[in-house]
């Protein structure tokens, strides 16, 4: 599978791009209300995660401030994901697939790489 080495950093780029758009769109949604019956109350704390998610979903799509803003988006993901899904229970609970919480765990861990990484290529900030 050596022939897939040469798309390592467009793949990195796609990665970051897609999952950056993502999680702007999930801002937009509790920020704007769009495609949601449910908008928070201006100032709550899932008003500011929407807020996070559409800033830091931006930067991360862009490649501005990477870093900065994948490691506010990993924390983010990995306060929601134990304060609103998994909700310390423990016995079926727990798990992802039975409390939703698939994707906030999948966000804070793909995330906590971007950080780690950085913008890398096809970004607006210096290839960290």
């Amino acid at each position: 599978m050596n022939f897939l080495t040469r798309y390592t950093d467009v793949s990195y780029a796609t990665l970051r791009i897609v999952s950056g758009a993502i999680f702007t769109i999930h801002g937009v949604q509790k920020i704007f209300g769009v495609l949601t019956d449910h908008q928070p109350p201006i100032g709550s704390q899932l008003w500011l995660g929407g807020m996070i998610e559409l800033i830091c979903g931006l930067l991360i799509a862009v490649g501005f401030q990477t870093r900065w803003a994948a490691f506010l988006a990993s924390g983010t993901m990995a306060v929601a994901y134990i304060q609103f899904h998994w909700k310390f229970r423990f016995g079926p609970e727990f798990f992802p697939a039975i409390n939703g919480g698939d994707a906030a765990i999948l966000y804070c861990f793909v995330f906590l790489y971007i950080a780690c990484r950085g913008s890398g290529t096809l970004s607006l900030g210096k290839s960290e």
